[in-house]
């Protein structure tokens, strides 16, 4: 249903942006599904939708679920609106079984995950989570139009903090964007941890001229030289042998004319693993081959570092007792670390984290053919709630 107008921003696929009318409209159903499973619902200051069931003892720390709204351009349905509907489905057997846990359940649909709108990602999380700098609110999108203008409360959108202690755990259900599971014949695994991150800017300058009267051993080529750097860049992660990924995943050439040699190349540098010394070694000795390469060839070369993300390990307790939930529903343990972003990563400033990922379809993500088979929900679904029963025996023990 969220998958198309007015879901979506397009008509020909899925695209819901931060404070977007399909954003809005999104935000409608799901409080209304929220409401029918027995949460009192609300918006906070970030704009993010919350739904709350209360517990036995209101003032207890809550536990959150949670996942993102928003969608890259061209998206699949099921990233992010998957684990903030297993969240509300978990409610609604709550509240139809009369069952309070000892601590209120929040269900949260964090509005701006994929940063596929304004220059920034994760602004709803880190609202929440009270790591975000008043200074990261002054920004527009591509159209000029301002964060304030597209309808943020800019005066109080920190005001989305959680007070520190009050939120018990934080967990997220997503699907895997990636293959294991599926190659694994696994419906769900436990993640240890979100990888840590490092994004560059690599700039490859040469000597642009007329690709019919330069000679080839008097070309300064800068295409030909990122071109080597980019194999290189493959062949380092693969001989790694380890977690760590390499992504080389946009590039431009300048001045871009067919019959001119390629005088400047830009393309971004990706560096992932769950552990960050390794993704630190093995970006170290990336940038020195590049910088061997283009001294070879006669290049510049310049980088910037865009993003240094830490590695978010999750919370031992919690993968415990999600491990023992997959268990008792009688299917093989499998723990994983995910290479892509969560919003898990930024709420592991404010409480424990846990994440349950589902298998999904080729392992394809951020694309229509995004897809999660209907038993692996339930799958998902009857583990959460063992893993709300172990959660609530843990607070009563």
């Amino acid at each position: 249903m969220l998958g198309v107008p007015p879901y979506s921003d397009t008509a020909d696929g899925l695209y819901r942006a931060y404070l977007t009318p399909a954003y809005c409209a999104a935000q409608e159903a799901v409080a209304g599904w929220m409401a029918e499973a027995g949460m009192a619902v609300r918006r906070d200051p970030a704009a993010n939708l919350v739904g709350r069931y209360e517990g036995g003892d209101p003032s207890a720390p809550i536990l959150l679920i949670g996942s993102h709204l928003d969608s890259v351009r061209g998206a699949g349905r099921y990233d992010g609106p998957l684990g903030i509907m297993l969240g509300i489905e978990a409610v609604d057997a709550l509240c139809r079984a009369g069952r309070r846990l000892p601590f209120a359940v929040e269900v949260i649909a964090f509005g701006d995950e994929e940063g596929s709108r304004f220059p920034a990602a994760m602004l709803s999380s880190r609202a929440v989570a009270g790591t975000l700098d008043r200074a990261a609110l002054d920004i527009a999108d591509a159209d000029g139009v301002t964060l304030a203008a597209a309808g943020a409360d800019i005066a109080h959108y920190l005001e989305a903090a959680r007070p520190p202690g009050s939120v018990r755990a934080y967990f997220e259900a997503h699907i895997e964007q990636g293959p294991v599971l599926e190659a694994e014949g696994l419906a769900v695994g436990t993640v240890t941890g979100i990888a840590a991150q490092l994004r560059y800017r690599v700039t490859v300058s040469g000597t642009a001229g007329h690709a019919g009267t330069t000679a080839m051993d008097l070309r300064s080529d800068a295409l030909a030289g990122a071109a080597e750097m980019i194999c290189a860049i493959e062949n380092l992660a693969q001989r790694d042998q380890s977690d760590l990924v390499a992504t080389v995943g946009a590039i431009e050439v300048a001045p871009g004319a067919a019959n001119v040699v390629p005088g400047r190349v830009d393309f971004s540098l990706d560096v992932r693993s769950g552990k960050g010394s390794r993704r630190d070694r093995v970006a170290a000795a990336i940038l020195e081959c590049c910088e061997d390469i283009a001294r070879h060839r006669g290049l510049r070369l310049a980088y910037e570092l865009l993003h240094d993300l830490p590695a978010s390990p999750c919370d031992g307790r919690l993968m415990d007792l999600l491990d023992e939930s997959v268990a008792a529903e009688g299917f093989p343990v499998r723990r994983l670390v995910s290479g892509a972003g969560h919003d898990a990563m930024i709420m592991a400033s404010l409480a424990p984290t846990a994440m349950l990922f589902l298998r999904c379809a080729g392992g394809v993500s951020h694309n229509p053919a995004e897809q999660v088979d209907a038993a692996d929900a339930d799958i998902a679904l009857r583990v959460i709630m063992r893993f709300l029963e172990k959660m609530a025996d843990d607070a009563t023990a």
